[in-house]
C-alpha cells in the first residue's frame, strides 16, 4: 500500500478563510489560530495545525481547511508531530477502530462486509473505512482478508485439507481463496500446507549502489531481496529463507518483467526513482502483513519511530513487535523496514546492517529535498 498524492483538484479552500491571513499565521507558527484552519501540504499529503513545528512548506503546495474532517475528505492524513485531530478525537478513533478489530477477529468465518462494520460503529461506511484505513494502515477488507489469511495458515499447519481449511477459515469459495489469498501466502495453500516443496525460486545476484543483493522471485513476484558480502552467503540466507523450496540460479538473457524489477530497484537504490512498487510474493503473518502495508505507505524521505507505526496499526504498546515483524522482512527496499528508527532517534537494528540504514535513510532525505 504506497502513499498516493491527494488530486490537486480537490476543493483547498473554503470561501469562509482568509488564505492571507492564514498563510500569515502558518509562517509564525501562531498557535493562537491553532483549531480555527488547518493547511495541508500536497507534496507530503499530511494536515497540521498552524503552529506545528515542521518544516514550512513551498506556498504552492499549500492548501487551506476549516475542519481535520475536511482535509481528511480531500485526501490528506493527519501529521504526527502536531497531531491536529487532538489527543480526545484520536483515542475515540482508536476505540472504534479497536472494537472494530476485536468483532472481526471473532466472526472471520461470518460474512462481514463494510455495512456491518458501519453499523456497529454506528458510523457512514465512508466514515469507517476513513477511520480505520487512518489508524491501521490498511482497509476493513484487506484486514479481513489478512486475520482469514492467518487462521488458514494455522489450519493448513494443523494438516487439515485445504478444502475443509479454506471454509473454517471464512472463505466462500476455491476461486476467491487462490484469487485473493495467494499471493499473500507466498505460494499456494497446498504448497504451504508442505513447507513450500513444490514451489521454485529463481534468484540471481548483482552489484548494487548499496552492494551485493540477491533477488529472488517465484512465478507471481519477488520473494527474497537482500543484500550480504558474498554470493554464499546470501545463498545461504535464501535456504533459511526458504527451506523447503526448489533453489535455481536464474538463466540469461533474463525475462523481460525480471529485468524490469531489478532496474526498479537499482534506480530507486540511486535515488532516480523515489517510489517503487513492485509485485511481492512472501510468506507472512497477519500481523507481518499489516506491518508491511504501513511501511510501505511511509512518504519516501520520511521516518517514523517503532511506536508510532505500533500506533498507527492499531496496536499501541506493540513496539517489539513490530521490529521484529520489520526484522523478520525477507524483501529490502520493497519494504523500505529502514524507514522505522528508535523513538530518541537512534537508527535502531538493521538485518542488512546500520551503515546502509543510514545511507538509506540519507538518499532519500536528499533526494526528497531536490524535488
Amino acid at each position: 500500500m504506497n502513499h498516493m498524492q491527494p488530486a490537486l483538484n480537490s476543493e483547498p479552500v473554503s470561501v469562509a478563510l482568509d488564505e492571507a491571513a492564514c498563510w500569515n499565521a502558518l509562517m509564525n507558527r501562531d498557535a493562537r489560530r491553532d483549531g480555527s484552519f488547518y493547511y495541508a501540504v500536497l507534496t507530503t499529503g499530511v494536515f497540521c495545525k498552524p503552529s506545528c513545528p515542521a518544516k514550512r512548506p513551498l506556498p504552492q503546495n499549500v492548501r487551506f481547511f476549516k475542519s481535520p474532517a475536511a482535509a481528511q475528505n480531500a485526501g490528506f492524513r493527519p501529521c504526527r508531530r502536531c497531531q491536529p485531530l487532538g489527543k480526545e478525537e484520536r483515542n475515540s478513533h482508536l476505540k472504534v477502530v479497536a472494537d472494530l478489530c476485536e468483532f472481526i477477529y471473532h466472526h472471520i468465518e461470518e460474512p462481514i462486509i463494510l455495512k456491518t462494520l458501519s453499523r456497529r460503529a454506528n458510523l457512514s461506511p465512508f466514515h469507517v473505512q476513513r477511520i480505520f484505513k487512518m489508524i491501521t494502515g490498511v482497509t476493513p477488507k484487506r484486514f479481513i482478508e489478512a486475520c482469514r489469511i492467518q487462521k488458514l495458515k494455522r489450519h493448513l499447519r494443523a494438516n487439515h485439507a485445504v478444502t475443509e481449511a479454506l471454509y473454517e477459515s471464512g472463505f466462500g469459495s476455491s476461486s476467491r481463496l487462490y484469487e485473493r489469498v495467494d499471493t499473500r501466502l507466498g505460494m499456494t495453500p497446498s504448497q504451504y500446507r508442505a513447507g513450500g516443496r513444490d514451489l521454485t525460486i529463481t534468484y540471481v545476484t548483482v552489484e548494487s549502489p548499496m552492494g551485493l543483493m540477491m533477488i529472488g522471485a517465484t512465478d507471481r513476484g519477488l520473494c527474497f531481496v537482500q543484500f550480504g558480502n558474498s554470493e554464499d552467503e546470501l545463498a545461504g540466507m535464501l535456504k533459511k529463507e526458504y527451506p523447503a523450496a526448489q533453489l535455481e540460479p536464474m538463466r540469461q538473457p533474463y525475462p523481460e518483467q525480471f529485468e524490469a524489477w531489478m532496474q526498479a530497484l537499482t534506480e530507486h537504490l540511486k535515488g532516480i526513482r523515489p517510489n517503487v512498487t513492485l509485485p511481492l510474493n512472501v510468506r507472512a503473518t497477519s500481523f507481518q502483513l499489516t506491518v508491511w502495508r504501513y511501511l510501505q505507505s511511509i512518504p519516501y524521505g520520511e521516518v517514523r519511530s517503532y511506536a508510532e507505526v505500533a500506533e498507527a496499526i492499531g496496536r499501541p504498546g506493540s513496539a517489539r513487535a513490530v521490529a521484529r515483524a520489520c526484522a523478520s522482512n525477507p524483501v529490502a527496499i520493497a519494504v523500505p523496514c529502514h524507514r522505522v528508527i528508535r523513538g530518541n532517534g537512534e537508527l535502531g537494528g538493521y538485518r542488512w546492517g546500520l551503515p546502509r540504514k543510514r545511507v538509506l535513510i540519507d538518499l532519500e532525505r536528499a533526494s526528497a529535498a531536490r524535488s
